[in-house]
């Protein structure tokens, strides 16, 4: 048998492997290392990418920003501002609006109740008495209170005591004060020659018209409520009926005297409803030819 056949029918084998080069075995070594590397940063940063999206931090590109709202800086003691929490507060309400003037009607029946109430039926004083045209809104004895109590304050024509006046109900009145509307106001200022224009009051001999527009509304150009403004009205006529003419302003920033007509501009004065200061001071001003 040959000596290159194998025994018993094995195959005989062949040429051992000629062993590798050490260059090669470097080259093999080299890359094995840099794997085991580039296995070991990929777990650090697959870990980095975990611990930040847990910890809030950023700055990963490609990665979205899973961060809180960042406080806003407050100065120092002050602490920030607490997240609103629950349902959003309801709006605030409506101011409801602005209550409208008092409508006035421009004419009524032309006749007139007199106020009874306070009535002195003797006694020192000019006699005057209070009417008001029916059906207009105004009661005649709350008017008469007002009134009286215009003609006899400390800063009205009754101040030092020399002018006294005394409600009565009759035909013993020397002085007729009446509330009307514009249009009734208006006739009988006209008796005197008078064009009132719905708009203003008078005094016709014994009579002082009191406009009901303006009892009621004051006047745009009087600094104050129209309560003060009926003072003004009520000095002003009753002192026609005394006998003082229209005055005018006498200084920038004083007071208007009581017998300016202040519906038609103060002129630089302040308005003013009564004749005299708390002072005692009586306000006047140039004659008004």
């Amino acid at each position: 048998m040959s000596s290159t056949t194998a025994r018993h029918g094995e195959r005989r084998a062949g040429p051992p492997p000629a062993p590798r080069s050490r260059a090669r075995a470097d080259r093999d070594g080299r890359r094995r290392r840099r794997i085991v590397a580039a296995t070991v940063l990929l777990a650090a940063g697959v870990a980095s990418v975990y611990l930040g999206s847990v910890h809030g931090i950023t700055g990963i590109p490609g990665l979205p920003d899973r961060r809180g709202p960042v406080a806003t800086p407050t100065a120092a003691g002050e602490s920030p501002a607490p997240r609103p929490t629950g349902p959003a507060p309801a709006p605030p309400p409506t101011p409801p609006p602005a209550p409208t003037p008092t409508a006035v009607p421009e004419s009524g029946p032309g006749t007139f109740t007199v106020a009874t109430a306070g009535v002195e039926g003797t006694g020192a004083g000019r006699p005057y008495r209070v009417e008001v045209e029916d059906g207009i809104g105004v009661d005649p004895d709350e008017a008469a209170e007002q009134i009286t109590a215009i003609l006899t304050h400390e800063q009205g024509w009754s101040h030092g005591g020399d002018i006294v006046f005394r409600q009565v109900a009759d035909e013993s009145a020397t002085l007729v004060i009446r509330i009307a509307t514009p249009n009734t106001s208006d006739a009988i200022c006209a008796t005197g020659g008078l064009d009132t224009h719905g708009e203003l009051n008078c005094r016709v001999g014994r009579t002082v018209a009191v406009n009901l527009r303006r009892w009621q509304l004051g006047s745009p150009e009087f600094d104050g409520p129209p309560e003060e403004y009926r003072a003004l009205i009520i000095n002003h006529e009753v002192g026609h009926w005394l006998g003082y003419g229209h005055r005018a302003c006498p200084g920038p920033g004083e007071a208007a005297p009581v017998m300016m007509q202040q519906i038609k501009g103060l002129h630089g004065c302040v308005s003013n409803a009564w004749p005299y200061g708390p002072d005692g001071t009586f306000h006047d001003g140039p004659e008004v030819p």
